[in-house]
């Protein structure tokens, strides 16, 4: 039975290895509340890996360890979708499509492309790596998706698959559910522990600034009680003044449910020692039983690639069904079996 639910999608891309914090408070974790509330899509995103050159070997092994880390996180292949984007044919089918679809100017806009191409040199640049916002258009239109948790920094290309959808259905026939964002609650922006001017992220954090979630937990453990605070003594939230405190108490607040005033009000007269000290418990407690179900997935490959071949056959009955009739509207001949 078709399901009533409003049906999302989203991505996490196979490059990093282990997730760090704020990837996991900023999206992952908001995931796995959302399996239960609609009919969920998430996927490995291993195409848009290799925009950028990747170790084969390597990508091989992130995706499973991103795959690995999706499930030991609390997604439950019962009540989502999780799937590896290469393992569905029909996005790189649809994507061809949607590149005829799309201007050049369009393309062109795209801010990711504009930053991550300055790093490499425009004239280094992968053709895919231009055109991988189209890519991301076919992601969300094959599922027919109503709505796409992104952060903020990805509302363009949330939309880009809008004007495309519209475009496609104005001139071929309704055949797309035009997406909305659903833009995350911004449960805590998490910045980096030795620079709380910065987001944490793997390309701009230091290695000590950054939490990596199968990082040893006596790691995490001192990254936490060595993070940047100021001169001052007292525990409160201004970001302004005090970013690096405030940093720590969104963390602490955001893991344990309890408010930023309660923290305020628990830590007062104290001295930030004790504030590193019982976040690094806290942290502690959180990334050793995660840093367990990861393995356990790694050690049982058999059974992490069982379960992502369901996923990509539960993906590939939508994905074909949405990709026969854009291919039947274009006007595209069927092949007769």
């Amino acid at each position: 039975m078709p399901s009533t639910r409003p049906r999302v999608l989203s991505g996490i891309q196979p490059t990093a290895g282990s997730f760090h914090l704020g990837n996991y408070l900023g999206a992952v974790r908001q995931w796995v509340a959302l399996q239960e509330s609609h009919d969920a899509f998430y996927m490995v995103v291993d195409l848009h890996a290799i925009t950028v050159p990747q170790d084969p070997a390597e990508l091989r092994a992130n995706t499973r360890l991103a795959a690995a880390q999706l499930l030991a996180a609390g997604l439950d292949p019962e009540r989502c979708t999780l799937f590896v984007q290469s393992h569905v044919p029909e996005h790189a089918q649809l994507a061809w499509i949607m590149n005829c679809l799309a201007g050049f100017g369009e393309a062109s806009r795209m801010t990711q492309f504009k930053d991550k191409s300055a790093k490499q040199g425009a004239g280094n640049a992968t053709v895919g790596l231009f055109t991988y916002p189209i890519l991301q258009v076919a992601d969300i239109l094959l599922y027919q998706a109503n709505e796409v948790p992104v952060g903020e920094d990805q509302r363009q290309h949330i939309e880009l698959t809008r004007d495309l959808a519209d475009r496609f259905n104005g001139r071929f026939g309704e055949t797309f559910t035009v997406p909305a964002p659903y833009i995350l609650k911004e449960t805590a922006k998490i910045y980096d522990l030795q620079d709380p001017s910065i987001k944490m992220s793997k390309s701009a954090s230091t290695p000590k600034g950054l939490i990596n979630l199968l990082d040893d937990p006596k790691t995490t453990a001192k990254k936490v009680k060595s993070a940047v605070t100021d001169t001052d003594t007292v525990i409160k939230y201004d970001t302004e003044n005090k970013p690096g405190v405030s940093n720590l108490l969104s963390i602490y607040s955001t893991l344990t449910g309890k408010t930023i005033a309660d923290l305020e009000a628990e830590y007062e007269g104290k001295m930030y020692g004790a504030l590193k000290t019982d976040l690094a418990e806290v942290m502690v407690e959180f990334v050793t039983p995660f840093r367990t179900r990861t393995q356990q997935y790694l050690d049982d490959p058999e059974t992490l690639d069982s379960l992502l071949a369901k996923g990509a056959e539960k993906a590939r009955a939508v994905a074909a069904e949405t990709l026969a009739a854009a291919y039947d509207r274009v006007g595209l001949l069927p092949a007769k079996h």
